[in-house]
């Protein structure tokens, strides 16, 4: 079988001056870059325009030079976002060293939690669920591909580790199991886009931002015990967020292409905690015990973030609101 790269996604508008000049570059065009640093670090101006900074080291974008994703000047006004995004998550987030308690505060499970998975579980409705995939597919239409810049800044046993969990995520082999397209399927199922990059005009800045991290963490070696941690609480909370989508797919009455996504991970994502934990985590520690800061930073940061669009979508959705800019429809939003 003959397996072909989805089209890369079009540029998308842009959302003030940063993101207008990033993408002039990408046009081809030259102009003064705009000081950042008065600029909000979570806001949609700034995120979107570091999205398409590192949107060049994984598909691009149609029409636009492969070589600039080494453009110097374009690097130049990326590691200036970088700078500020970075600099607002170390005074946002606590810093730590208690790696083992920080990851198990994250297997406990409130019995009152009220998040977007218990939220779509108890009485979400089917725009609601046709948002958030369109919102995730920024990420998971890439799933694991972040995570896989930090294989070679890894040695031995985390190495091997981190290697078997991603071997599941591309699907051990089978093109067929690979988890993007099992997201891919699931979105037409649900009568969005597949097209990679298609809701990227849709997705708010805390969208953008929970990707951003990832590229962030993924491409600087500086930061790769951050990623780690990254890596470890999605892990250790997918299962059972996983698991409330399920069951509120099944309440909307979704069909199993569409249920099968994250029906696989509910057992994959189990599996992997346990991975990353004790093959990535535990031995990585043990050979580099300063690191141990940056992974709890890694795992705070994530849940930072994470929080922030759950919050974005509660609100706007309380209101009866969309979360999105523009619509989501089967098609570019």
């Amino acid at each position: 079988m003959t397996t072909t790269l989805p089209k890369a996604p079009t540029l998308p508008a842009p959302r003030g001056p940063i993101s207008e000049n990033v993408l002039s570059v990408l046009r081809g065009e030259r102009s003064e870059p705009p000081a950042v640093d008065d600029s909000s670090p979570y806001g949609d101006d700034l995120q979107l325009a570091l999205y398409c900074c590192y949107e060049l080291h994984y598909r691009g974008f149609e029409g636009v030079d492969p070589g600039l994703e080494w453009d110097p000047a374009l690097l130049a006004i990326r590691a200036e976002l970088e700078r500020v995004f970075l600099g607002a998550l170390r005074n946002d987030v606590p810093a730590g060293t208690d790696v083992e308690g920080e990851l198990d505060a994250l297997l406990v499970e409130h019995l009152d939690a009220f998040g977007l998975s218990h939220h779509l579980r108890r009485r979400g409705e089917m725009w609601q669920l046709r948002e958030y995939v369109a919102h995730r597919s920024l990420y998971h239409l890439k799933e694991a591909d972040p995570q896989t810049f930090v294989i070679p800044r890894l040695d031995g046993t985390p190495k091997a580790a981190l290697v078997t969990v991603q071997h599941d995520e591309y699907g051990a082999g089978d093109p067929e199991q690979v988890h993007s397209r099992l997201f891919a399927e699931m979105m037409t199922e649900l009568g969005l886009s597949a097209a990679y990059g298609a809701y990227l005009n849709s997705a708010p800045a805390e969208m953008l931002a929970e990707v951003n991290f990832m590229s962030l963490c993924g491409l600087h070696r500086g930061l790769r015990a951050a990623l780690i941690g990254q890596f470890a609480t999605v892990e250790i909370t997918s299962s059972p967020g996983s698991d409330r989508l399920v069951r509120a797919m099944r309440r909307l009455g979704c069909g199993p292409a569409a249920i099968r996504f994250y029906a696989e991970h509910v057992e994959a994502d189990a599996v992997h905690e346990q991975l990353i934990r004790r093959g990535v985590i535990t031995p990585l520690l043990s050979a580099e015990p300063e690191l141990a800061a940056d992974i709890v930073f890694g795992v705070r940061s994530s849940t930072f973030l994470a929080g922030r669009l759950e919050e974005r979508l509660l609100r706007c959705w309380n209101r009866g609101e969309s979360s999105c800019y523009g619509t989501v429809e089967a098609g570019r939003a």
